[in-house]
């Protein structure tokens, strides 16, 4: 059958992967770099992958394709839930724990500020009561590896949540979403590296801020490769 579907352009494509979480039907897949629609019977012609897009490497265009298979897509949905893992991982088990103040600046240099399990986007329960009147810091897994002092500057007082929006096949946004409308959070921090690929967690907090329907203060810090803090 002819109906209007996606074409991405994979010479505009920069690799970031905000398509491929802001498609909530799981049709695109970030493939060798580049973002790919490996399920046209996924795909329902709508498009919110379009705006998510920041190089404009994706429109419309009628074609022959696969019917949209929505049962297909619930499927799918469904066998991605999150579900414990038998061996009892820590990152699957919610819980909370507090961090005593450190005496010397030394010490509080290589002292965990971690003080939440799970901290992946994926995993973490919406409803955790650790949320409840938390700073929220979102950042991107690599700025923890690049930028020497994160657990002191970035993640001191705050609940943690990291994800890569270009490996994860996941739609932060709606997690996000969630969170930000069950609890009072009193701040967003968000932390990405300065590579495109990241701008698509920062995409995901701004939908889920305006989603939320909050006022909720935010900020945005852009890591350098070489682990500068760019102004």
């Amino acid at each position: 059958m002819k109906r209007r579907m996606i074409r991405i352009d994979k010479k505009k494509c920069n690799g970031c992967g905000a398509c491929a979480a802001a498609c909530h039907e799981g049709a695109i897949e970030m493939i060798g770099g580049k973002a790919e629609l490996t399920r046209e019977d996924f795909c329902d012609g709508l498009g919110d992958c379009l705006p998510a897009c920041p190089t404009g490497a994706i429109t419309f265009e009628e074609r022959e394709a696969p019917a949209y298979d929505e049962e297909a897509v619930l499927r799918a949905k469904e066998q991605k839930k999150e579900k414990p893992l038998p061996c009892g991982c820590a990152g699957t088990q919610a819980r909370s724990f507090s961090r005593e103040t450190e005496k010397t600046q030394k010490e509080e240099a290589v002292s965990s500020q971690l003080r939440q399990w799970p901290c992946q986007i994926k995993l973490v329960p919406a409803g955790a009561t650790y949320f409840d009147g938390a700073n929220l810091l979102i950042a991107a897994d690599c700025t923890a590896y690049a930028y020497g002092s994160f657990h002191r500057d970035m993640m001191r007082g705050h609940i943690t949540l990291i994800g890569c929006p270009k490996l994860d096949a996941e739609d932060y946004a709606e997690k996000l979403t969630q969170i930000l409308r069950l609890h009072e959070i009193k701040s967003v921090k968000v932390v990405r590296m300065e590579v495109p690929c990241c701008g698509g967690i920062e995409q995901a907090v701004r939908r889920a801020l305006q989603a939320s329907g909050k006022m909720i203060p935010w900020q945005v810090v852009t890591i350098s490769t070489d682990g500068k803090i760019l102004e």
